[in-house]
């Protein structure tokens, strides 16, 4: 008998037939699994989670499409064929997150890397069903075949898409969860060779199939080497605390006394300069305020503006809302950290919400005399609404009688039609506004909006003890050159999402 004849399976249902039913939940939980593992990877580390998201998605689908259209051209073989794609999808599938981790810091053209490897997993993907189909037709009527693999298949769709966010992500983390679903594929194989008659006919499968299993479950037990060793390999800088939270990977790396936060790759400050733009941020604004009693920090989770807030002594209370649990948690029990904060997330007048800003700020009733809005940029339509005409409309019934407002708004030199799109909103919203701006050396220079009912004026009261923002650098902050110069932009609004567009375009020019 040929080597690649078709094994023979016993026509009456059995445990074999339902292992087959059973794989098409396995195959549809898999291949969605690997492809949010690839749109959230892709979202972290190039930005734009609309982008990203979309052509993955695109990419993905189509490749399934022309698997399906391929598998038309196996003419025998089908459960061998399936059997080898079984295990192909779990290598490829399986390793995939860990591979884009450690080849994103390596190589220079990573997106071709990512989409060849999405087009390989969805082509492989888009083979099993048409493939199953046709191995359970003589088992099943035509009805009966589709209606059982149709079911099971949207039925897995839908457990992954619970899964993945719930739980897979916080508690696995990116790259165990694609290890772990690949060994749930190469499994499927495994299973079916144990099932079927004349199992020596399939060797070659099976030895193939424990070699992929072995080196998942290697891959499994050290993953977060994996990921510490890529992150390392990114930042260039000694890594002491990485996690990934429903919302985002905070990852905090030190080289001597430098302490560095980056979230999904990107900094968000730097222990040796953060000073520069925190003072920045919170005292333009408090020192506009005559008695700056009851403040609200949106964002800032890492305690730095409420540092700089608690040393007015007419404070009273500071409530900061920030999305991530994980992040407050950490800046406020981590002694290294609360050094740095002044442990100024445990201050008695602080009261932390962990909750989405957009809604918050909506069913709140609370007015405030100062309000700074400390968000990461908008480098998606997630962020991008926490800087639109709707936020700031919601936001300004909630600023006291002589309030301020202050936003941190991106680098005016860097990406200066984002900086006054920022500006332009503000002013649609019915603020008025005092842009300025103030060099950061790990940020460069970068822009921040005071906002409030009048005029915010050109002078403030500033603390005596600041390191850096002083009467005359705020008088500096204030002048913008022609490189930085207000021109012509559109408001950003929830339907167009104009700042996310242009914050995009302007950071790769400058980035290449």
């Amino acid at each position: 008998m040929a080597e690649d004849a078709e094994p023979a399976l016993p026509p009456k249902r059995n445990a074999l037939v339902g292992l087959l039913l059973a794989s098409v939940f396995a195959v549809a939980t898999c291949g969605l699994i690997y492809e949010l593992l690839a749109g959230t990877i892709a979202s972290y580390l190039l930005g734009d989670s609309i982008t990203q998201f979309s052509t993955i998605i695109g990419t993905y689908l189509f490749a399934m499409g022309v698997g399906s259209w391929c598998s038309r051209y196996v003419r025998r073989g089908e459960l061998r064929i399936f059997i080898r794609v079984e295990i192909l999808v779990a290598l490829l599938g399986g390793w995939s997150a860990a591979g884009l981790f450690v080849l994103f810091p390596l190589v220079e053209q990573f997106r071709p890397i990512l989409y060849i490897l999405v087009f390989a997993i969805g082509f492989l993907v888009g083979l099993e069903i048409p493939l199953l189909m046709r191995i359970l037709r003589d088992r099943f009527d035509f009805n009966e075949t589709v209606s059982n693999v149709l079911t099971f298949d949207y039925v897995g769709a839908l457990a992954a898409s619970l899964l993945f966010p719930l739980l897979l992500v916080p508690h696995l983390g990116l790259i165990r969860t694609g290890l772990m679903f690949g060994l749930i594929n190469v499994g499927v194989a495994l299973l079916l060779l144990a099932l079927i008659p004349s199992r020596r006919r399939l060797m070659r499968e099976g030895i193939l199939g424990l070699f992929v299993a072995a080196s998942l479950i290697a891959g499994f037990l050290f993953a977060e080497r994996i990921q510490r060793w890529s992150e390392i390999a990114a930042y260039g800088e000694r890594v002491i605390y990485a996690t990934s939270s429903p919302y985002q990977r905070l990852v905090l790396t030190r080289n001597n006394d430098d302490i560095r936060l980056y979230l999904n790759g990107n900094l968000q400050f730097s222990s040796r300069d953060e000073y520069r733009y925190h003072e920045a941020l919170v005292h333009p604004a408090m020192g506009r305020v005559a008695r700056p009693a009851n403040v609200l920090i949106l964002g800032g989770g890492d305690g730095f503006a409420a540092r700089e807030v608690f040393r007015h002594a007419d404070v009273k209370r500071v409530t900061l809302v920030d999305l991530d649990p994980a992040m407050t948690h950490l800046f406020g029990n981590t002694s290294l950290l609360t050094m740095l904060n002044r442990n100024a997330l445990n201050d008695p007048r602080m009261h932390v919400i962990n909750a989405d800003a957009f809604r918050w700020i909506r069913q709140t009733k609370d007015r405030f005399d100062v309000i700074i809005v400390d968000f990461p940029d908008p480098v998606d339509f997630s962020v991008g609404k926490l800087y639109t005409e709707t936020f700031y409309r919601m936001l300004r019934p909630h600023l006291a009688p002589g309030g301020m407002a202050v936003i941190q708004s991106t680098s005016p030199l860097v990406a200066p039609a984002a900086f006054w799109t920022v500006a332009q909103t503000l002013e649609a919203s019915g603020f008025n506004t005092r842009p300025y701006h103030v060099y950061v050396p790990s940020f460069g220079e970068w822009g921040f909006i005071l906002a409030s009912e009048q005029d915010p004026g050109a002078t403030a009261r500033f603390l005596p003890d600041n390191r850096f923002l002083s009467p005359d650098t705020a008088r500096q902050a204030l002048f913008f050159p022609p490189d930085m110069a207000r021109r012509p932009v559109p408001v950003n609004r929830l339907d167009n999402q104009a700042l996310v567009r242009s914050f995009a375009d302007e950071w790769a020019k400058y980035e290449g």
